[in-house]
């Protein structure tokens, strides 16, 4: 990359990548208040005993262990991902702890797919699609990624954290930020002028 291009990369403008985030986490917030519903806790087993059914015998065993480690406090496993899901929303909105978050609600994303989701059954009869969760994972990772090469982001809460707290940037950041790099993308502080010395005449 040549250092024109590196100098409009360091000059692109922030807040496409941070609009993405707080957009995604509007949506988190939406499906985040709809598992306050009533609905959602009433039908929590009965979704994934459903998904158990029509399953191919080789993955019984895993909805099976999920079944039973799940009914007895169905109540409050329900109430939980209302919780997470909320956080989950919030951390994305105000871009809090970015690196953390991400990486979280990958593996909760993938734990959803695989259980109340089913992996999506695109091996059952009548499967029309894979399964949202494994969608919101695939976003998560490329805001991860999106994160190493944008650096810092300038609307979040992290960009004030990483200010006062030294080592926030293990918890928000994919990569530390190099001073040198970030006083070169820095506008350049406009030259003094200088006094001229009138010649004796």
């Amino acid at each position: 990359m040549s250092q024109g291009q590196q100098a409009r990369a360091r000059l692109a403008p922030a807040w496409p990548k941070d609009t993405l985030r707080i957009a995604f986490g509007v949506i988190w917030l939406i499906d985040a208040t709809l598992k306050w519903l009533p609905g959602f806790r009433s039908s929590y087993m009965s979704v994934i005993m459903g998904e158990a059914q029509g399953q191919p015998g080789w993955l019984r065993p895993w909805f099976n262990f999920w079944i039973r480690f799940q009914h007895p406090d169905a109540m409050f496993l329900a109430y939980l991902a209302a919780v997470v899901e909320t956080l989950i929303a919030v951390a994305l909105i105000i871009g809090f702890a970015r690196k953390l978050t991400y990486l979280s609600a990958i593996a909760f994303s993938l734990l959803i797919w695989g259980t109340a989701e089913g992996f999506g059954g695109p091996y059952t009869s009548g499967a029309s699609d894979i399964g949202t969760a494994i969608i919101y994972a695939v976003v998560f990772a490329g805001l991860l990624m999106l994160s190493y090469y944008g650096g810092p982001a300038r609307y979040s809460a992290d960009y004030y954290l990483e200010k006062k707290i030294s080592w926030w940037w293990r918890v928000a950041e994919t990569r530390r930020s190099d001073p040198a790099q970030a006083a070169a993308s820095a506008p350049a502080a406009a030259p003094e002028p200088q006094a001229t010395l009138a010649r004796p005449s």
